[in-house]
């Protein structure tokens, strides 16, 4: 069943309809809005840390709140790929704008770390799962060979929140605190989930009196738990210093200050836990029948990767404090995914789905974010050690790299119309290789030449933005049609671990290479002799980086040189039919009616 064909009504020449467009552009919205929500907190990370209680001179602590987010973006995407597979896609864009608004509101409202890291946990779930299902949905609304400009957008639009989540947190804190930058959030994911509620099949029949009633109750309780939980967290003062009305807001413990643990925080944890039970039978056999233990497994391998690394400083250590105990708890995680994977009747990632081009593509994608990541850090860093920037100042050297990006996203997408991925892809990273490799070449004064170290910057932001429609493009050309979600969250996944183990294994050579210039002076107090030689640390990383897209240039070649679709040499595309899906019960995943009549398929 070609699902694109389907979205345009069965034409393949034609494609999607007006409707299909707008759902389209309002989930690319979405998908920027959490992309930015990444980076939003670079200027605000200090005045955050302050107003929950943790001083500049413990900066450490503030760590999890920007871990918090990225263990949420990565450790749930197969299950959330795995899902946007079983239930319409819309569905899955409605949830995850959902969580990714309450995670926002939590944030703007707390007073305590461990609420702020919950709620950018949210934030990071919520935004997480926008992007294989959007991704998802290009593949379900345009046939093979015309997804190109699409998935241009969307990979550009992804790449956009790195510039835009900075510009719009210094831009808040002009005119109000940081707890404005995530209330602003609130507004514009809430304009999000409109549009795309909006833009669903209407014509809904009722539901049965039965369901009616329970409906009612669920909805009930969901206020009822929602209200709670607000005011465990806002705390209004007019209740908390009421002689009559404030015991429900003493802390159980007066010495901790707690608005969570209190009597009114218990009752709406107790609200939630009834409202779990009570709508279980809906989603617990959705969730078993998209294997929730694999993806618990893949969880923990991938939440441990995250904390191990990502918690780390950069310029001087390799694994963060709680290395040693997280990485043995993902190795034996690793271990049991991959059993789980072998003897599950009906795994995470759906037997048959990974196949051909989809291998090459994962590679890729994981190439491409250790080069990416070594140069957002080191380039920023080589700021700091030679011109004595600033953070914000030294991260404003990568404006150039991070604008490109989007650009060449949006380009490569539209040059599949006429070329195959590996035309695209390959030559792309091959210019990305030889742009960070002449960054590894920079010494203590070349950030000083603007007009120099921008020809690189933008070679390398082109490089990468190019590669990323060529590389989704043969992944879901090649996946089943009941797989585009999963290969999709796939995709992403590697590039998040890229990330990650780029990082760490581009670290450590260069902390080595550092150790060995250290050693070899003469004077180890010589100031200056220690900067040329952590600068010969950058360099080493760059290297590193470079070598991993002139790598990842050589992988893309397998992509296909002929368009998605064509026939040739490079043989017909995937057919996107797939086997019958056993439904199980009727409550596990309704599909959404009528979106053929909108161009929005419903799902198989």
């Amino acid at each position: 069943m070609e699902l694109g064909r389907r979205a345009a009504g069965d034409h393949p020449s034609r494609g999607p309809d007006r409707q299909a467009r707008l759902l389209l552009g309002v989930a690319a919205a979405a998908v920027a809005l959490a992309a930015a929500d990444t980076y939003v907190v670079v200027l605000a990370l200090t005045d955050m840390m302050a107003g929950v209680g943790v001083g500049i001179e413990s900066l450490q602590r503030g760590t999890p709140i920007i871990s918090g987010f990225l263990l949420g973006y990565v450790a749930v995407l197969p299950l959330i790929g795995r899902l946007s597979d079983l239930v319409d896609r819309r569905r899955i864009l409605l949830w995850c704008l959902v969580v990714l608004v309450v995670g926002s509101a939590v944030t703007a409202v707390s007073v305590e770390l461990p609420v702020m890291v919950g709620g950018r946990f949210l934030q990071g779930l919520g935004g997480g799962g926008l992007v294989p299902a959007t991704l998802a949905l290009v593949a379900d609304l345009w046939p093979p060979g015309r997804r190109g400009v699409p998935l241009g957008v969307v990979g550009g639009v992804q790449e956009l929140g790195a510039v835009l989540g900075p510009l719009l947190g210094a831009l808040v804190l002009v005119v109000a605190d940081w707890r404005a930058i995530f209330w602003l959030n609130v507004v514009l994911g809430t304009v999000c989930l409109v549009g795309v509620w909006r833009l669903g099949p209407r014509g809904r029949s009722r539901p049965a009196d039965g369901r009616r009633l329970r409906r009612a109750v669920v909805g009930l309780l969901t206020l009822v738990a929602a209200v709670l939980s607000a005011l465990a967290l806002w705390a209004p003062e007019a209740l908390t210093s009421s002689v009559a009305l404030g015991g429900p807001f003493v802390p159980f413990d007066p010495a901790s200050g707690s608005r969570v643990l209190t009597p009114v925080g218990a009752s709406a944890a107790t609200a939630w836990v009834v409202l779990g039970a009570l709508t279980a039978r809906r989603w617990l056999p959705l969730l078993l029948r998209a294997d929730l233990p694999g993806a618990a497994l893949v969880a923990v391998a991938l939440g441990s990767l995250v904390l191990t690394f990502s918690t780390a400083d950069p310029g001087s250590e390799v694994l963060g404090p709680w290395g040693r105990w997280l990485l043995p708890v993902g190795a034996l995680a690793v271990a049991g995914s991959v059993l789980r994977q072998r003897t599950a009747a009906s795994p995470l990632v759906p037997r048959g789905v990974v196949r051909r081009r989809v291998w090459p593509a994962l590679l890729s994608s994981l190439l491409v974010g250790a080069a990416i990541v070594a140069v957002v850090v080191d380039v920023p860093l080589l700021s700091r050690l030679t011109q004595g920037t600033d953070e914000t100042d030294a991260a404003l050297v990568l404006v150039r790299f991070l604008v490109a990006v989007p650009v060449g996203a949006v380009l490569g997408g539209w040059l599949l119309r006429r070329v195959g991925p590996a035309v695209v892809a390959a030559p792309a990273l091959a210019l990305a290789a030889v742009s960070v490799l002449a960054m590894a070449r920079w010494d203590r004064g070349s950030l000083e030449d603007v007009v120099a170290t921008t020809l690189p910057l933008v070679g390398a932001g082109l490089g990468v933005g190019l590669a990323i429609a060529p590389v989704n493009d043969a992944a879901l050309a090649d996946a089943r049609a009941d797989g585009h979600g999963t290969v999709s969250s796939l995709v992403v996944v590697a590039r998040m671990v890229g990330m990650v183990l780029g990082l760490a294994l581009l670290t450590t050579w260069g902390l080595r290479r550092f150790h060995q210039e250290v050693a070899g002076l003469s004077d180890p107090g010589d100031a200056d002799a220690l900067l040329d030689a952590a600068v010969v640390q950058v360099q080493t990383v760059l290297t590193g980086a470079g070598l991993a897209a002139a790598l990842g240039a050589v992988v893309a070649l397998t992509l296909g040189m002929r368009p998605v679709g064509d026939a040739g040499e490079d043989g017909p595309a995937a057919p996107e039919s797939a086997p019958p899906a056993s439904h199980g019960s009727p409550e596990s995943a309704p599909p959404l009616r009528g979106g053929r009549e909108h161009g929005i398929p419903s799902r198989p």
